[in-house]
């Protein structure tokens, strides 16, 4: 009688469990608020940032809202504490610009992005936990201005509501602005030149803009650059939610009567061309 041989039977494996519904999804957002808290952390240890985003429009806040407040007169009869102070908080998103590309930069100049390549991460995760991060640095800049600006005598004048509405609004303006640093730190890497870049942004869409004086008060042939200015559209419309604008004048444009319109489609024009440039701009660095 002969032995048959029998093949060596191996235990079946589990079959792998298969991502549920929103499964993908649940990860993406998993990494990003993961990153957006890396970065928090480092900011809670070295919190030289906060105070760069905080003080700048505390500085000019207290030297020309308060200081200077007796010799400005502005039409309409706002007190000049009232009219300046959106145009103070604008100075937050302008003033990260600079932080967020140089951080940027940084982290692809130290290797950040070969670590992450290793790894399951898409860049976009990577982007947006700056971003979420970057945002929370706003958001807290913001609260210290504005009670500083109550403590000056800034007060809006419009209910909770309408208030609220316009917070809304300087938040979405930081965020965007923190997608312009993004695609800057993305295509200009050099360290110094980020930081002379974000500082003429801060310079020139600030002053040629409503922030600080009317409109009206401006030479003729920088008006329409001032009106145009998206920084004057999102100024005039926290103003009107606020109970701070002085009126429209009767001279002026189309930003000037519709300034709530022109916010959301040049603050949506920009996020788009930011984020598509500065992904782009991180996959070419990165070789994704």
């Amino acid at each position: 009688m002969t032995a048959t041989a029998t093949a060596p039977t191996t235990p079946s494996r589990p079959a792998a469990a298969r991502p549920g519904p929103g499964g993908p999804v649940r990860g993406h957002l998993g990494d990003t608020f993961a990153l957006a808290g890396r970065h928090l952390t480092h900011l809670r240890r070295s919190p030289g940032r906060l105070v760069l985003v905080t003080m700048n429009p505390l500085v000019m806040l207290i030297a020309v809202g308060y200081l200077f407040r007796s010799s400005m007169h502005i039409p309409g009869g706002v007190a000049y504490e009232d009219f300046i102070m959106a145009g103070i908080a604008i100075q937050v998103g302008l003033t990260g610009v600079g932080p967020t590309a140089i951080g940027v930069a940084l982290d692809l100049r130290h290797g950040l992005v070969d670590r992450f390549r290793s790894l399951p991460i898409s860049p976009s995760s990577v982007l947006l936990g700056r971003t979420l991060s970057d945002l929370a640095v706003g958001a807290v800049s913001l609260t210290a201005v504005s009670l500083v600006g109550l403590g000056v005598g800034w007060r809006p004048h419009e209910g909770v509501l309408r208030t609220a509405a316009g917070f809304g609004v300087l938040l979405a303006f930081v965020y965007v602005m923190t997608w312009v640093g993004i695609l800057l730190g993305t295509t200009q890497r050099n360290i110094e030149a980020i930081d002379g870049t974000g500082a003429l942004v801060l310079v020139i869409l600030s002053f040629l803009s409503n922030a600080y004086v009317p409109v009206s008060g401006l030479p003729g042939w920088l008006r329409p650059v001032a009106e145009w200015n998206p920084v004057t559209s999102v100024v005039t419309t926290c103003r009107r939610l606020w109970g701070n604008d002085p009126g429209v004048a009767a001279s002026g444009g189309f930003p000037a009567h519709h300034p709530g319109l022109v916010t959301a489609v040049t603050l949506t024009a920009l996020l788009l061309a930011a984020v598509w440039g500065g992904v782009r701009g991180f996959r070419r660095a990165g070789g994704h």
